[in-house]
């Protein structure tokens, strides 16, 4: 395999990805970051732990979604992560169930009179 065959096989797996996360993400309550990875999670527990005067977080989630392209079973039932790096933590925005704008709900999509 050539470096442009790998990096091709590369790019079409990230783009997999890309279109996995959006058909997903709206399932998901939280966007959880460490160093390593990405997460999507439905529950998220945060804790800092001191050990010896060393911080680092414990990072515990639950029904979660990996952005890992060379994982072959993305969803994951529990997670555990133990860092010593930052962890962003983000509430996902679940709006309100909106109605397609034409058809039989939408507006101008009533019934004929």
């Amino acid at each position: 395999m050539s470096a442009e065959d790998l990096e091709k096989y590369e790019t079409e797996m990230e783009l997999q990805l890309y279109k996995e996360y959006r058909d997903i993400v709206g399932q998901f309550s939280f966007v959880v970051e460490t160093e390593r990875r990405f997460y999507l999670a439905n529950a998220v527990d945060v804790q800092v732990r001191n050990a010896e005067g060393e911080v680092y977080f414990e990072v515990r989630m639950s029904d979660a979604w990996v952005w890992d392209m060379y994982r072959p079973a993305r969803f994951v039932k529990n997670v555990r992560v133990i860092t010593f790096k930052d962890v962003n933590v983000e509430e996902l925005d679940k709006p309100d169930l909106r109605l397609p704008e034409d058809g039989p709900f939408g507006a101008g999509g009533g019934p004929a009179t």
